[in-house]
């Protein structure tokens, strides 16, 4: 198995025995007569070495009798055509898991408080984050933000803007040297939407692009990772998203503002960052755009992905989506088509391929999932029990993990939203504290995300990540069966150099499976089917 682990593959040894019935059909009578001949001729120097002895007059006549020659060419050539299997299995497995994925974390009411700031930067750098997102929005930082006039300022210029709130935020992760993702959004200055009622109706893609320069000239030393506008497909953010008669309206509003973003970003002197598109939401319904209909809307695709001659490519570096589930867990599959939840992340990749076909969008677009949680107890209504939060988090991860499209996955929040009244939430409860500051189980379980999946009738397939290594390490995958009280050592694993490991082991019915690295422990979780 070492070889297996040097690749990160998940295949157990015994079900490499199943290779043996067609390895023996491959061997037919013609592939054998043709290893035979360049055998005896001397030709093949790895199945055939020493099987021949030279002459002094050169000659190659062989000195094994021919039966035996038969019986060890049969036999080298199944070794061989084994070993060669299993290496395709391999490097199937392999190449089915995202090799550079990494993590943002995002947390504004953490990180945006300036007494909590530095205790919460220290907690995430504990829990292995090494990168953040950070909503910049519009109305936060400019002048005269609910003004209907535009007040006389250069648009372009950062001095204009108020930048304190995201000031430190930035500065403290530019000195642990952490990247950030700028998400720029919503809402936006009243003197810059078309009717001046509100800050989210029909945004002026102009002013927009100057905002966009401002930010990049402000931040652009530091950041190189963009994305334009936070679900576009909502109506908290971007409006209207229908007009009368059912006609979705918010994605030409939105390919407008991705354009002008790209333009600003450009003339910021940025014009070779990463800019994402879409940050779309995703499921829709009456008030929401889907997110593959919001997405072939600002491509100026029809339902067959066929593009109107009049649009050009959006030059997009990378799409971004937010796959959050529902309480029924990352195994959820939504009945609406156009809705891409964590679980069917297979079909934005297609339709981001397809746009691609189409000439809509760049080809082999990276998939960013930006933001993403699993909201909890005490919200009834939303969230699941916190054993579950854990649990499906880490099957979030894993399955983002094992997708080689997706570039980045997400945590969003470290501290729940504050209760809008008594036992209402109107926020999001994803975090790893309650928003009394009290742990979770998923603060613990963060470090040392585990999930084990069921395989067949017999046996799982074990996968997890030991996230504040940030290298390779050891740790340990420990077990107990259903009425003992006692862990045991299942495996001693080596992570790859992200931390990541996999490997399978025997099903047990009632078992419960944990990490354990250094002086730390994760939360043990149970065997889940996909």
């Amino acid at each position: 198995m070492a070889l297996a682990q040097r690749l990160d593959i998940d295949v157990p040894a015994p079900e490499l025995v199943l290779v043996e019935k067609p390895a023996q059909r491959l061997m037919d009578e013609q592939g054998l007569a043709l290893v035979r001949r360049a055998l005896r001729a001397g030709r093949h120097d790895v199945v055939g070495r020493d099987l021949h002895a030279g002459h002094a007059n050169g000659s190659s006549r062989s000195v094994v009798p021919q039966p035996c020659l038969d019986r060890l060419v049969e036999m080298r050539v199944f070794r061989i055509l084994l070993l060669a299997v299993a290496l395709c299995v391999a490097l199937a497995s392999s190449a089915g898991a995202s090799a550079n994925q990494s993590l943002t974390f995002e947390a504004p009411r953490d990180l945006e408080d300036p007494v909590n700031r530095e205790e919460a930067l220290v907690e995430l750098e504990s829990l292995g984050v090494r990168s953040l997102r950070v909503i910049v929005q519009w109305s936060r930082v400019a002048p005269e933000a609910t003004a209907t006039q535009k007040p006389g300022f250069d648009a372009t210029n950062p001095a204009a803007y108020d930048w304190s709130r995201y000031d430190p935020v930035l500065a403290a992760a530019k000195a642990r040297g952490w990247p950030v993702l700028i998400t720029i959004s919503s809402p936006v200055p009243m003197w810059a939407t078309k009717y001046k009622r509100d800050q989210l109706t029909r945004p002026d893609p102009v002013e927009y692009g100057k905002f966009v320069e401002a930010v990049g000239r402000k931040y652009g030393a530091q950041v190189n990772l963009w994305s334009v506008w936070n679900e576009p497909n909502q109506p908290q953010f971007l409006r209207p998203q229908f007009a009368k008669g059912g006609k979705a309206q918010s994605p030409a509003m939105y390919r407008k503002l991705f354009q002008a973003a790209e333009q600003g970003l450009e003339r910021a002197g940025q014009a070779t960052d990463t800019v994402l598109i879409a940050e779309t939401s995703p499921r829709g319904n009456s008030r929401v755009v889907p997110p593959l209909r919001f997405m072939r809307g600002m491509l100026c695709l029809n339902a067959n992905y066929k593009k109107r001659r009049a649009c050009s490519t959006l030059q997009a570096d990378g799409y971004a989506h937010h796959a959050y589930t529902t309480r029924q867990g990352p195994a959820f599959v939504p009945p609406q088509r156009n809705d891409v939840t964590i679980n069917v992340l297979s079909r934005l990749t297609r339709a981001i391929s397809r746009a691609a076909s189409a000439k809509a969008l760049p080809r082999r677009l990276p998939l960013y999932l930006t933001e993403f949680g699993t909201q909890s107890l005490p919200d009834r209504q939303q969230g699941v029990t916190l054993t579950n939060q854990v649990k499906f988090r880490a099957i979030a991860e894993r399955i983002a993990y094992e997708n080689p499209r997706v570039a980045a996955f997400s945590q969003y929040l470290l501290t729940d939203s504050e209760p809008t009244g008594p036992k209402e939430y109107a926020g999001f409860e994803s975090g790893l504290r309650f928003s009394d500051g009290k742990p979770k189980p998923s603060l613990r379980a963060f470090r040392l995300p585990l999930a084990v999946q069921r395989v067949g009738r017999t046996r799982v397939s074990i996968w997890g990540l030991v996230r504040p290594a940030g290298g390779v390490t050891n740790a340990t995958v420990t077990y107990r069966d259903r009425g003992s009280s006692k862990y045991r050592v299942l495996r001693e694993v080596t992570t790859n150099s992200r931390g990541y490991f996999r490997f399978r082991a025997t099903y047990r019915a009632g078992r419960r499976w944990n990490l354990k690295w250094q002086a730390l422990a994760g939360y043990p979780v149970t065997a889940y089917r996909r």
